[in-house]
C-alpha cells in the first residue's frame, strides 16, 4: 500500500470571520490591516497553485459557496430562501451582508467574491473543488436546524453547477458537524467530508463557547507531541452506509510568526517527520490550512510550503508515496459516487 498525501483547504476570504475581523478599521489603530491581509491572500493562492501543479500534488480547494458568484445580485438571486436563525445573529452571513454590506462584484469588493481565482483553480490540473458550505454555516450553534443546512447545500451545489462542478467533498466551518448532518450531506450529493483529528480539544461544539485550554493545546500539538499519532492506514477512514467517507484531518500547518523562528522550524520538521511515517508505513497523512493564513506574511509561508512539497517529492520518489485529493481518497475507500 503506497503512503498517501492529502491537503485541504479552507478557502473563505473575509467569510470565514467577518464577524470578528473589521476590514474598515482605524489606520493608527494597532491589529491586523485586513484589506491588505486577504488582498495577500489572493496573490498568494496563484503562487500555491503553480507550486501544486509542479509538484503534482492533488488538493481539495474547500470554498465558501458566497465567493462562486459574479456578482452581489447573483449571489442574493441565489442564496437560500430557508436561513439560519443564529441565536448570536452576528455569526449570520446574510445579517453582514444587510448591516454592513458587501460590494457590487469582485473588482468592487475582493474580500467577498473570488470568481477569478475558482477559474483559476478548475484551470490546474490535480485540483478539487469542493464546499466549505454557501453560507460559512455553523452547524452547532443555537438558532440553526439540519434543513437550514440542506438549504445551504442545495444553494452551493447550485453555483458550482455554473462552473459545470459537482461539488463531491465538504469541510464543515470551525469543524463542526455531528451525524445529522452528515446525512444530509450525502443526500446533497457530498461523498466526503473532513473529519476531526481524535484528540479532545479537537472536538469544538461552538464557536462562543471554546475554552481557551483547548485551544492552547491545539496550539502546543503544532510544535510538540501532545496529541495522539495523526497518520493513519486506509481502514481508519470512517465508511457507514447513509453517510460520506469521513477522512480525518492530520495537521493544521500554522501561520509563520516571525517572533517564533525556533518554532517555525520545529512545526515544518514535524509535518515532514509525519510525512515520511506515512510514506514509510503506507499510511495516510492528511494536511490542512486556510489560505489566508499565508496573508501576513507570504514571502516566508510560501518558502515553508516550498519546504514541505520538495519533502513529498522526495516520499514520492524514493518512498511511493502518492498524492490524492478528498474525493479521490473517497473514491478509494469505496465512498465515490
Amino acid at each position: 500500500m503506497k503512503g498517501i498525501f492529502t491537503i485541504s483547504l479552507d478557502f473563505e476570504l473575509h467569510w470565514g470571520g467577518f464577524e470578528k475581523w473589521p476590514l474598515n478599521r482605524d489606520p493608527n489603530a494597532p491589529g491586523i490591516d485586513y484589506k491588505t491581509y486577504f488582498h495577500n491572500t489572493r496573490k498568494v493562492i496563484p503562487e500555491m497553485l503553480e507550486l501544486f501543479q509542479q509538484h503534482e500534488v492533488h488538493v481539495t480547494w474547500a470554498t465558501v459557496g458566497m465567493l462562486f458568484h459574479r456578482s452581489k445580485n447573483e449571489l442574493l438571486a441565489n442564496a437560500p430562501l430557508r436561513r439560519p436563525q443564529y441565536k448570536v445573529e452576528q455569526l449570520s452571513a446574510y445579517h453582514y451582508i444587510y448591516t454592513k454590506g458587501i460590494g457590487a462584484n469582485e473588482s468592487d469588493d475582493p474580500f467577498h467574491f473570488a470568481p477569478s481565482l475558482i477559474q483559476k483553480i478548475i484551470n490546474t490540473p490535480y485540483q478539487e473543488i469542493a464546499t466549505h458550505t454557501f453560507a460559512h454555516f455553523y452547524c452547532n450553534e443555537e438558532g440553526q436546524t439540519v434543513e437550514d443546512f440542506r438549504e445551504d447545500l442545495k444553494a452551493a451545489q447550485r453555483i458550482a453547477n455554473t462552473y459545470g462542478k459537482q461539488l463531491k467533498s465538504l469541510v464543515f466551518p470551525r469543524n463542526q458537524f455531528n451525524d445529522q448532518y452528515l446525512k444530509v450531506c450525502l443526500e446533497e450529493g457530498i461523498t466526503s467530508v473532513r473529519s476531526n483529528p481524535l484528540d479532545w480539544f479537537w472536538i469544538i461544539k461552538s464557536t462562543e463557547r471554546e475554552s481557551m485550554w483547548k485551544r492552547l493545546n491545539r496550539g502546543l500539538d503544532a510544535y510538540f507531541s501532545i496529541g495522539k499519532k495523526n497518520t493513519y492506514k486506509l481502514d481508519a477512514i470512517e465508511v457507514r452506509p447513509g453517510y460520506p467517507a469521513c477522512i480525518p484531518a492530520s495537521r493544521l500547518l500554522r501561520p509563520y510568526s516571525p517572533k517564533e523562528l525556533i518554532l517555525n522550524q520545529f512545526k515544518i520538521a514535524r509535518i515532514k517527520s509525519e510525512m515520511t511515517r506515512a510514506a514509510s508505513n503506507g499510511e495516510a497523512y492528511h494536511l490542512w490550512w486556510h489560505p489566508h493564513n499565508f496573508g501576513l506574511y507570504p514571502t516566508q509561508s510560501i518558502a515553508a510550503l516550498k519546504d514541505i512539497l520538495n519533502h513529498y517529492a522526495y516520499c514520492k520518489k524514493n518512498l511511493n508515496m502518492q498524492s490524492l485529493s478528498m474525493g479521490e481518497l473517497a473514491t478509494l475507500v469505496g465512498n465515490g459516487k
